[in-house]
């Protein structure tokens, strides 16, 4: 928020204070359009509304047919299993725990990638991130007055704004320099620079605020192998199944990384830093969990025009189980370069307007095929 506003559903958010913990922080000035900050205390008030905190929901549960849900169980913070009735049921959790719930409902046809059938699971989408760090000597940016909001980008290396498959890859990426948050203990320090200790200390007093980074997100397709299904081994606490994901990166998109790593070291030589640190992956990369590389996962239970290659329809209804909805990334049948946010956003309205205005007055499947 630039000032002080009042939102059409009453709630009161105040401006924002360039904190510099933004990101990966909660705002405690009210200022960022998250939905406890924006929508949560209003519909609290609601006669017709219930939060249930601290449950688990481990299944949806459904009717004898197989073809409408009639509700779900969770565990409650005393380790208890309770079954919630539901006319319709809404799975708005992350991408990944959406999939999982599908898979352990019995909702859809786990996929299968070796005869291309069946739907849950398929088209899973992750996407790779890369930076320079340039530090300067004789600048300071100031982490400390700062926000998520504030940065630059560019889309020359988009998808159709130039000739990636002339360079022996598909896809693009968004280009950006962005200064997100000021904590300390995640500030990048030249290389050569102790990870902890009196080193460490002695990097921050040179280093902090002196540093600017130019990132990368991409592009990332989807593969016949790459998907999501029930772990065979591992279980949670409560013996469900957790979910696996079955992933690597491959050479279309290390070719896209080492044809953007060129563009961003370009770029950051003519800024003139005194020295430059760059994280980006190599040709012989394989995926690593052991260091973050995005949160942007996309798919496993996809939209489409068909259930015999989607599991939701454009409404985001399940084909299988009509009265069950899931907006999320998990509907993504690709991961473009952009954040998915606002196009989650805008799906889960579309959605909620159907619902709203055509499935309450004659549940059903909204498309036929």
């Amino acid at each position: 928020m630039s000032q002080a506003w009042t939102n059409p559903y009453g709630a009161q958010l105040a401006p924002c204070n360039y904190c510099g913990y933004c990101s990966k922080y909660p705002c405690l000035n009210y200022s960022k359009a998250s939905p406890q900050t924006a929508i949560l205390d209003v519909v609290k008030r609601m006669p017709n509304f219930s939060m249930r905190t601290n449950a688990n929901v481990i299944r949806v549960d459904l009717h004898d047919d197989k073809k409408t849900a009639k509700g779900v169980t969770y565990i409650d913070e005393n380790k208890r299993e309770v079954f919630q009735p539901a006319g319709i049921v809404i799975l708005s959790s992350f991408q990944f725990a959406n999939v999982r719930l599908m898979l352990l409902s019995g909702i859809g046809q786990v996929y299968n990638p070796l005869t291309e059938t069946g739907t849950i699971g398929r088209n899973y989408a992750f996407l790779s991130n890369g930076d320079a760090t340039l530090f300067f000597k004789d600048k300071h940016f100031n982490p400390f007055a700062t926000a998520g909001a504030t940065g630059e980008m560019f889309n020359d290396i988009s998808p159709g704004n130039f000739d990636g498959a002339s360079l022996g890859f598909i896809g693009g990426a968004k280009i950006h320099s962005s200064q997100a948050t000021g904590a300390p203990i995640g500030t990048s320090l030249p290389k050569g620079t102790p990870g902890w200790g009196k080193g460490w200390k002695e990097g921050m007093v040179d280093w902090y605020g002196r540093s600017m980074k130019i990132g990368i997100t991409t592009t990332c397709m989807s593969y016949r192998g790459h998907h999501l299904d029930l772990d065979p081994n591992y279980k949670d606490p409560w013996g469900q199944p957790l979910l696996r994901m079955t992933f690597d990166w491959r050479q279309n998109e290390l070719k896209l990384q080492r044809h953007l790593r060129d563009i961003v070291l370009g770029i950051a030589k003519e800024l003139g830093p005194d020295s430059i640190s760059e994280n980006f992956l190599a040709l012989d990369s394989h995926w690593d969990i052991t260091k973050y590389v995005s949160t942007h996962n996309v798919g496993g239970a996809i939209m489409g025009d068909s259930p015999r290659d989607s599991a939701l329809n454009r409404y985001l209804q399940s084909w299988d189980v009509h009265n069950v909805f899931v907006p999320g990334g998990n509907a993504f049948p690709q991961n473009f370069q952009a954040n998915p946010t606002a196009t989650i956003g805008a799906i889960t309205l579309f959605a909620a307007e159907a619902i709203k205005n055509h499935y309450l007055k004659n549940p059903g499947p909204l498309v036929h095929v």
